[in-house]
């Protein structure tokens, strides 16, 4: 799988006026403590910092960005499984627009019908103890919106239907999670997920888990149901190919925001900011004697609870200038949607995936202003 097969979806490539989900200036931050008996605050971890963007009905975005920079924890304050600090969140479903940050517990109970997650690890969100048929109708069994009124045979039937759609069979809903792989379960666990028909889907690195032979089946799977039940998708991952196959547009985030959104065709071909080209350049390419050269990043990444002055990935950037660190720079729209963090964004002369593969690249030190 490669960069070049992003073709697949056919959803609306940026945000308009029919967007289901609008994020803005969402902020979650931890609170820290002293070491010893008598911890007292010290501070807090800002793991996700006024983050800003929009998913169109029927669109799958997908966020990238190295490990600890905060994509999950953006993906569960969309959904509240962690409470935001500051910041909106609204979906338009249920013939409405949900204010999701300002829902108190009730009112948010009885709207998860219309949001849901598939969590990362397909081992550890089952319970061992359930049937496959328990696991998936335990959703229609809470109760949210019209779903807590259906009889058992309804239930039955939803949950059949939902299994089928999903590759299971009928006999395989009287078995329990340890009998059957990965991949399976992954599939239970879309089930679950999707037997609310929720309006938005987050995706949590569905695929990370799964051995690479499986993976491809899952990401079809995720495609064909989005297509046949009008889903959109937040996807969250690690897999930079998976994310030009799946997605629409592509967000990349860096310790706590994002620096770029665009679609997979602009970021991936003419990123427009610094990281987002060091992490095209680590895009693995299929021919084991193309020779590869790519970016590697100078220092550790910064303390998401004390980040540099200005721009947060200055201080492993090649193109830094003393603007870099006095002033934080905005998320703007360069053209057509494509919106970049980064001051100099209009003058550096990036190189994409597709600049990286196959030839030898330039030293990543080279003037390109």
């Amino acid at each position: 799988m490669t960069t070049e097969t992003a073709s697949r979806p056919q959803a609306a490539e940026g945000p308009s006026a029919t967007a289901l989900l609008t994020v803005k200036n969402l902020s979650v931050r931890f609170p820290t403590r002293t070491k010893g008996f008598f911890a007292k605050p010290a501070g807090y971890v800002s793991a996700v910092d006024h983050v800003s963007f929009e998913i169109a009905r029927g669109e799958t975005l997908g966020l990238v960005g190295e490990s600890g920079s905060g994509k999950t924890t953006l993906g569960l304050a969309v959904l509240r499984g962690v409470e935001p600090t500051a910041g909106t969140v609204e979906l338009a479903a249920g013939g409405g627009t949900l204010a999701v940050t300002s829902l108190d517990k009730q009112a948010l109970r009885r709207s998860r019908h219309h949001m849901q997650m598939i969590f990362q690890d397909p081992y550890a969100s089952l319970n061992p103890r359930m049937t496959v048929r328990d696991i998936v109708s335990e959703p229609l069994i809470a109760g949210a919106g019209d779903w807590g009124r259906l009889s058992r045979r309804q239930i039955d039937d939803r949950v059949l239907d939902i299994a089928v759609k999903c590759g299971l069979s009928k006999d395989q809903l009287k078995r329990f999670p340890h009998a059957f792989s990965g991949g399976q379960r992954q599939r239970i666990a879309i089930a679950r997920a999707l037997v609310l028909n929720p309006a938005l889907v987050v995706c949590d690195e569905p695929i990370s888990s799964l051995d690479v032979s499986i993976q491809a089946q899952i990401l079809n799977l995720l495609a064909d149901l989005q297509e046949s039940l009008g889903l959109t998708y937040l996807f969250i991952a690690h897999d930079l190919a998976a994310v030009a196959y799946v997605c629409n547009r592509v967000a990349v985030m860096y310790l706590g925001k994002i620096v770029e959104v665009g679609t997979t065709r602009q970021v991936y071909y003419k990123p427009k900011h610094p990281y987002t080209e060091a992490l095209m350049s680590a895009v693995p390419e299929p021919d084991p004697d193309a020779p590869r050269r790519p970016i590697l990043l100078t220092g550790e990444r910064p303390d998401p609870a004390n980040p540099p002055s200005g721009c947060r990935f200055r201080t492993r950037c090649i193109y830094a200038t003393a603007l870099c660190a006095e002033r934080v720079p905005p998320l703007r729209d360069l053209a057509d949607g494509h919106m970049v963090a980064c001051h100099h964004a209009d003058q550096l002369k990036l190189r994409g995936a597709l600049d990286f593969a196959g030839s030898e690249r330039q030293e990543a030190t080279d003037d390109r202003f």
